[in-house]
């Protein structure tokens, strides 16, 4: 907290730690000139986890500093309050979808890659449990509802980023046409974010940056085994979510609507025998959101959840 006093920070300061040391970190921050804030535990117990306050503390200040800032708070006489980021929209889509409502019957565990402009992001419903025979989870406590946001794999904003996280080499490997001069071209994508794929050659470029985006999203989401040595022998431990046994994978965003290999992109995501100790997903059902509406379906969930659900199914596309 003396830290953050002393520093040049600007933004709202969260404080959801032990209540025992929340008022004295409190008073660091305020006599520092920090705008503080106040909400429960986030970890009220060991290997507990109470994140909802948190989270829902996270959509007021959005609303009220992001919102208002863009001067988008007089939309809120038209939508009665419902405002919330995109990416806690579809988190609650994806819930919704997952455990159902009424006589609504969900899906069971899911995940869904929401790609985007400007970041990518995972969501997981499920426990992520260790499935294989003798390995051992360590680490904090997933969320059953996790949602991870890369704000560093956006298609237009990021194209550059991508290039130099994945290689291009990795990106190539992902295009069916040639690729020439890609720094340069990915350079005026995140200059010009509004530009749209106008050729076969533009959109086989946006496959590709996809593909290496919401892989590295889902590795980064995913958990993981590291083998270790003991008195014993060898033992696994298992960091993060298991999520090899998933059986739905939607993806939702703009490419997945007007791509035509869509299917093939979240193929992309998938577990890999070349990386055996990544947890992600083997043998998914996939489906693509075909209208683009899960973030309006979580916007209706609160409300309205047997109709936001019905919504969902409907407009969910499979892909064999």
């Amino acid at each position: 907290a003396r830290l953050l006093a002393a520093s040049r920070i600007q933004c709202p300061i969260l404080i959801a730690g032990n209540k025992a040391a929340a008022d004295e970190v409190q008073s660091i921050l305020c006599a520092g000139g920090k705008i503080t804030l106040l909400t429960d535990n986030v970890m009220p117990e060991v290997n507990v986890l109470n994140v909802e306050p948190v989270r829902e503390r996270i959509r007021r200040v959005f609303i009220e500093r992001i919102i208002a800032a863009k001067g988008l708070k007089r939309a809120e006489e038209f939508v009665e309050g419902i405002l919330m980021p995109t990416p806690t929209a579809v988190l609650r889509a994806a819930q919704l979808l997952s455990q159902g409502v009424g006589s609504e019957k969900g899906l069971g565990d899911l995940l869904v890659v929401d790609i985007g402009g400007a970041t990518t992001d995972v969501h997981s419903i499920g426990a992520g449990n260790p499935i294989q025979a003798g390995v051992v989870r360590k680490g904090l406590p997933e969320p059953l509802a996790k949602r991870t946001v890369e704000g560093d794999l956006g298609l237009r904003y990021n194209a550059g980023t991508i290039l130099k996280l994945c290689g291009e080499g990795q990106i190539l490997r992902h295009a069916r046409f040639l690729q020439k001069d890609l720094t340069p071209r990915l350079e005026k994508l995140s200059q010009c974010v509004e530009v749209l794929p106008q050729t076969a050659e533009d959109q086989d470029l946006d496959f590709a940056l996809a593909a290496c985006a919401a892989r590295t999203a889902m590795e980064r989401h995913a958990g993981s085994i590291e083998a270790l040595w003991g008195p014993q022998g060898q033992y696994h431990i298992q960091y993060g979510k298991d999520l090899t046994a998933i059986e739905h994978l939607i993806g939702t965003g703009g490419i997945f609507i007007h791509h035509r290999q869509a299917g093939d992109l979240l193929r992309k995501t998938l577990f890999s025998p070349e990386e055996p100790f990544s947890l992600r997903p083997k043998n998914p059902t996939l489906y693509t959101d075909a209208r683009y509406c899960l973030y309006a379906v979580g916007l209706l969930a609160d409300r309205y959840p047997q109709v936001a659900i019905r919504i969902a199914r409907k407009y969910l596309k499979k892909w064999d």
